[in-house]
């Protein structure tokens, strides 16, 4: 009885130690890689993070699920590389008011250093339960327009023709901005359209968040996925593949380096910063 208790207390001790070292396991692995690539500042530059409104993981149709909504670090990687740039940011959502936040991304294994930041921070807060509605912003302020992911955003960025047609503003306004997102986020590129009506990112070099992840992670009701809707748009879809796409990650600038995409929750921060590099590269 006595060897039972003792071998019960080590498999405790060891579920401990595991539990506790499970952070860092999965960071080595893959998930939310640091930055380590060149930086550079835009004082004076304005940034726009648009996110989704959708709070339910459902079927299409369906009203009841799990809590989801937008992927922390798919906001709060970019929110800070901006800020920290010198940029003034803002950010904005399908329907406005307050963004939701999918709960399992803000679990302590998977936490990022940004998104602990976020927690700490009323500004950025305040800005995230108070957002701009889509329909309301005035896109032509902004030179880099940046779309978040997460769950939510398969159920309404897509679906937005209001997005659709501020992305196409953005495009062809003054200043040009640089446009794009990670993961899921990309799904508000899909429906753009140009000047003669045919869609915007039409052979352009593009990624998102892989069919493959989807469908390790099991989360296949989702009404669009990435990397089906892009290549039904025309793009031209790159990726990279890992022993689960969960711990991939890739950017890829198009040929006129008018768009930069991140394939998924990894890619925030190098994407982020690149559209900083290449404005900057544009404006010297």
């Amino acid at each position: 009885m006595k060897k039972l208790l003792k071998l019960g207390a080590v498999l405790v001790v060891l579920a401990g130690v595991f539990l506790l070292s499970l952070p860092t396991i999965l960071h080595k692995a893959g998930l939310h890689p640091e930055y380590t690539g060149p930086t550079t500042t835009l004082p004076g530059k304005r940034a726009l993070i648009i996110a989704t409104s959708h709070g339910v993981l459902a079927a299409p149709g369906e009203t009841e699920g799990p809590a989801t909504g937008v992927m922390a670090s798919e906001l709060t990687h970019p929110y800070y590389t901006f800020l920290d740039g010198g940029m003034e940011v803002d950010v904005a959502s399908i329907r406005g008011g307050e963004i939701p936040i999918d709960p399992q991304t803000l679990q302590f294994m998977i936490i990022s250093p940004e998104d602990k930041r976020y927690l700490d921070d009323a500004t950025a807060q305040a800005k995230v339960k108070n957002s701009i509605p889509i329909a309301d912003v005035d896109i032509e302020q902004y030179d880099i327009v940046f779309i978040s992911g997460g769950w939510g955003a398969a159920y309404d960025l897509a679906q937005s023709p209001e997005l659709a047609a501020k992305v196409s503003e953005s495009y062809y306004g003054d200043k040009a901005a640089m446009i794009g997102g990670v993961c899921h986020g990309v799904l508000g590129l899909v429906n753009a359209r140009d000047r003669d009506g045919k869609l915007l990112i039409a052979g352009r070099r593009m990624t998102g968040v892989t069919d493959k992840q989807i469908r390790e992670l099991g989360i296949e009701l989702t009404p669009l996925h990435p990397e089906t809707e892009l290549r039904k748009a025309g793009a031209i879809f790159e990726s990279e593949t890992a022993f689960r796409d969960l711990f991939a990650t890739h950017v890829t600038v198009d040929d006129e380096q008018r768009f930069v995409t991140g394939q998924n929750q990894n890619s925030g921060l190098e994407t982020a910063n690149v559209m900083m590099q290449v404005l900057a590269a544009r404006t010297k």
